[in-house]
Parts: C-alpha cells; sequence; structure tokens
C-alpha cells in the first residue's frame, strides 16, 4: 500500500531525528502528524497555521489513511505551540534527509548563502526586531540545504558559520555576499574541503581599495588578466557583462589573512534601459585556484539564484513576507516547511505551470500531491 510505504518513510528515514518538544501528558497528537500535515497543508496552499488547521478538517479521512489521526484535528494554536518549541535544527536535519531521498540530485556545483528578514515578523508597529533567516541554496538542484535563524542580537557574521556546520561544502563553491566575507568564514569553508567566493566591498575597505587599485592601476589590460565577455538582450533592457581574473594575489599585502586565496575577480556590468545606460563594478576573492573569468562569470550569477529562485519565489507564491509568525522557534520552522514545500514542488517538472498553480493542483488532486512527495504512484 503506498499509505503504508509512505508512512514508514516518515518515521524511518525522517522524522525519527525530531525530539518531541512536549512532555508525555500533553502529547495528544503524533509529532510526525503535526509535522506532516503542516507540510502537506503548504504544498496545497496554507501560509499559516489557521490554514494548516483548516486543511486538515477538509482532508482528514484521506490523512488518516497513513498518519496517527486518533486525537482529532490539531487546533492551530496547538500546532503554532508545537512549532514554536521544536528544535529548528532537528527539523532542518529531517527535512535534508527528506530532500536528499525526494529531490533529483545532481553533483553540487555552488552553493548559495545569503539572508532574508520576515518583514512583517515583528511584535508590535515600529518594532524593528524581525526575523531574519540565512540559508544555503544549491543552484544545481534548486533546493535549500539548510537555514539557521539569526539571534536578535547578533547578524549573519555569527550565522554562516552555525549554518556551515550544518551542510557538507566539499568540492563546491560557496558564494556569499559581503555581509559575509569575514576571514573566519573564508577559512571554515576551505576547512569543510570547499572554496569560497565572496563579494567585497566597502566593509573590508583596505582590501576593497587594493583590489580597485591592482585593477585600474594597469588600466584594465586584456593581456595581464583573463577577460570573458557575456550579452544579454530582452524586457527593454541590454546587459553586457565583462569579467577579469587575476592570480596575483601576492601583489595585495592583506591577502595573506585569507586562507587560501587564489584569485581575484572583478565583474563590470553595462546596463541600458530605456537609452539611459549605468555602470556598476564588483570585486570579488576567491580560494578557486584554477577559476577562469568565463566561470567567475557563472559562478556570480549563479548566487542571485538565491533571490530570483527562493527568496523571491517564497515571498510571491507563499506570501511569506506576510507572515507575522514569530513566537520561538515558530518563524524558522513554518520558513523551513515553506522551503521543503518549494523544494518538493519544483521536482515536478513533468507540469510547466508556475509554483502557484502547482500548490493548486496538489490541493484538487491527491494523487499529485503524493508525487510531490516523492511517492511513484
Amino acid at each position: 500500500m503506498r499509505e503504508a510505504e509512505l508512512k514508514r518513510l516518515i518515521m524511518d528515514e525522517f522524522l525519527s531525528v525530531i525530539e518531541d518538544p512536549r512532555v508525555e501528558r500533553t502529547r495528544k497528537h503524533p509529532l510526525e502528524t503535526i509535522v506532516v500535515v503542516a507540510l502537506l497543508a503548504v504544498i496545497c496552499g496554507a501560509d499559516g497555521f489557521v490554514g494548516i488547521e483548516r486543511f486538515a478538517r477538509a482532508k482528514q479521512d484521506w490523512l488518516a489513511t497513513f498518519l496517527d489521526m486518533s486525537g482529532g484535528i490539531p487546533s492551530h494554536d496547538t500546532i503554532g505551540r508545537v512549532f514554536a518549541a521544536m528544535d529548528s535544527k532537528m527539523l532542518m536535519q529531517a527535512f535534508q534527509r527528506w530532500t536528499a531521498v525526494m529531490a533529483t540530485v545532481s553533483q553540487e556545483k555552488f552553493i548559495a548563502i545569503d539572508g532574508k528578514t520576515l518583514r512583517r515578523s515583528f511584535k508590535q508597529a515600529g518594532d524593528g526586531a524581525f526575523v531574519h533567516m540565512v540559508s544555503a541554496w544549491s543552484s544545481s538542484n534548486g533546493v535549500v540545504l539548510g537555514q539557521v535563524k539569526t539571534d536578535e542580537k547578533s547578524n549573519e557574521v555569527t550565522a554562516i558559520p552555525a549554518l556551515l556546520d550544518l551542510i557538507d561544502v566539499k568540492r563546491t563553491l560557496v558564494t556569499i555576499d559581503a555581509a559575509g566575507t569575514q576571514t573566519a568564514i573564508a577559512e571554515k569553508i576551505v576547512n569543510k574541503g570547499g572554496d569560497y567566493l565572496l563579494a567585497v566591498k566597502a566593509n573590508q575597505p583596505t582590501l576593497h581599495n587594493a583590489m580597485i587599485e591592482h585593477f585600474e592601476g594597469v588600466g584594465m589590460l586584456y593581456n595581464k588578466f583573463e577577460f570573458a565577455e557575456s550579452a544579454e538582450h530582452g524586457h527593454g533592457r541590454d546587459e553586457i557583462r565583462r569579467a577579469w581574473v587575476s592570480h596575483a594575489t601576492d601583489e595585495i599585502a592583506s591577502s595573506e589573512r585569507w586562507l587560501g586565496l587564489s584569485t581575484f575577480i572583478r565583474i563590470e556590468s553595462t546596463r541600458t534601459v530605456n537609452h539611459e545606460t549605468s555602470i556598476e563594478n564588483r570585486y570579488y576573492v576567491s580560494s578557486r585556484k584554477a577559476l577562469s573569468a568565463k566561470q567567475a562569470q557563472v559562478a556570480v550569477r549563479s548566487h542571485w539564484g538565491i533571490e530570483n529562485q527562493l527568496h523571491w519565489v517564497l515571498d510571491v507564491a507563499f506570501g511569506e513576507d506576510d507572515s507575522r509568525v514569530r513566537a520561538g522557534n515558530a518563524a524558522a520552522n513554518l520558513c523551513a516547511v515553506r522551503q521543503l514545500a518549494l523544494g518538493l514542488l519544483k521536482q515536478r517538472t513533468e507540469t510547466k505551470v508556475g509554483i502557484k498553480n502547482r500548490r493548486l493542483m496538489a490541493g484538487w488532486d491527491d494523487t499529485f500531491l503524493l508525487r510531490v512527495i516523492g511517492l511513484n504512484v
């Protein structure tokens, strides 16, 4: 039976790593029931705990064929309390197992790390204490590999090392924006067997100024640096991207502070929109020795996939920026559910509709929903 297969996979392969945060006498609804119902509901269009409860009521008889529903339908308050108390790292570990088994996984090439603020996750009007999540995105597979919530009195600099502890970066190129360009983060990536490509901006003024001088001081002669160029035309915009790569890292004194530093990169973007042209220059450091100018272009462009394919989709198709959830670990755990739902929906490439319509299809068709979570039915 497919229901029996699903139950075995849920318990044995995925959710067994999560410890139930409740005391024994309050466990009216099994933890796996709450987590799986939440995931299925989010896949089908629920954007909060009330929606999850309503999904469970509408699908109670079907859910009872493979989940323990003997305790009835958990209320939205119960679901919210469990999500607030549940350990975020354990849930992410369980979802990593789920992704590894269910998703079509190819060899990792790039892992993009970036943060996202949940913009309505404040306690009251005027409160600046938003929930901020930092995620690792696989551009090759279109799935989230891990995420951590930043502490209210902290920032991405402390969250990124914790995130790196959760994921495997061996033989991959890890791309991070300037907020994560720190020597300790570079060292951690190299020590874990990966390579880094880090944006350099004014938050590293000595290195930033030295790199500008390094590239511009010789007039950007093409025969001194490796060079690549690409062009894109469409949607009323023309863009030319140029990349210069230098392996002469010993010319910059401060470079010795960066473990494994082998490559300097300059990316120039020239955009023309409505006959108005703008030019932007960005600088990067990398530990990958054999990085060519063309590969640098691809890596930098791939990094923005976390914005376009993850953050933007979560806002547009899942309404993440409208979520007011913030109690305890609830925001981080519900965010993890959305990310897993998005990753699983992306695997259903047999249908060409967008993510929002795939969510609708899952809500309408139980067979399609089972395919989304990995059953070949």
